[in-house]
């Protein structure tokens, strides 16, 4: 939830809160908590005091309305109302030069995709997370999925809390124009478009990341890649495959067509990690 007189995020749930609280404490400016939470907490409502922001000893019932949310975990924390900037040229060249990973959403619009992908990204040492400005869910969603897919380029209650904290270690970042990137990023970084009918497999990683022509500045260091994962319904555009280095699939039996984009993110970027 957002408080639009503040410029306000309402960060939920145990692990998200102590993140916060541990990798960037500057950011959280109120904090409410349950009475049986005081002890986890208390290195952060000492930073509080110390800069003279309040923390609040609340019921349930007042955390469930501050944040609008029954899954607070018994802590709610105000945070500064995160901003995600443009993506640079300079942030590309220092991420493809030393080698990072990324992953690039298209039109995945569901909040809580976002913050299981973010989860995932954090825990295989993924350093940046690209969003599409102009995201938005599939025809015949209802109304409140549509707004929350308008919201895709904002961190949102929901995605911090099913990320675990993951928002702290990833650098977000956004693009108005997916495929125009990439047509530019895929000469600098491997681009990994994702596509249940690609005939390469996810196996076929490790040799196309070893036969490729993109060099990175640091000796020994394999080239950037970036992962890209679009919708769960209609996946990525064409205009945007064509722009990817290769196009890699997850074998399975057929009798689900697919993974949830979440858990597809995972298995990816995992392989990317063992390289």
């Amino acid at each position: 939830m957002r408080n639009k007189l503040t410029d306000e995020l309402a960060v939920c749930g145990m692990n998200a809160v102590l993140a916060a609280g541990e990798f960037n404490p500057q950011k959280i400016n109120r904090l409410f908590l349950r009475e049986d939470r005081l002890q986890s907490f208390t290195g952060i409502c000492k930073q509080l005091a110390e800069r003279k922001r309040p923390y609040k000893i609340c019921e349930d019932e007042e955390l469930e309305r501050i944040c609008k949310s029954v899954h607070h975990q018994g802590v709610v924390a105000m945070i500064e109302e995160p901003v995600i900037e443009p993506l640079s040229l300079e942030d590309l060249e220092l991420w493809a030069n030393e080698g990072k990973t990324g992953v690039i959403l298209h039109s995945v619009g569901n909040d809580h995709n976002l913050g299981a992908i973010a989860r995932a990204a954090a825990f295989f040492d993924v350093t940046y997370i690209i969003l599409n400005e102009k995201d938005s869910m599939p025809s015949g969603n209802t109304d409140e999925q549509a707004q929350q897919a308008q919201q895709t380029t904002q961190l949102t209650t929901s995605a911090y809390r099913v990320a675990e904290g993951a928002f702290e270690h990833l650098t977000v970042r956004r693009v108005s124009n997916t495929a125009a990137f990439l047509k530019d990023a895929s000469k600098k970084i491997v681009t990994i478009g994702t596509d249940t009918r690609a005939r390469m497999r996810i196996k076929d990683l490790n040799e196309i990341v070893k036969n490729t022509k993109i060099k990175t500045e640091r000796v020994g260091c394999r080239p950037g890649i970036a992962l890209l994962l679009g919708n769960e319904e209609t996946g990525l555009p064409k205009n945007i495959k064509d722009q990817c280095s290769c196009l890699l699939r997850i074998p399975g039996t057929g009798n689900i067509e697919s993974l949830n984009v979440s858990q597809a993110a995972a298995l990816f970027l995992h392989a990317i990690y063992e390289l």
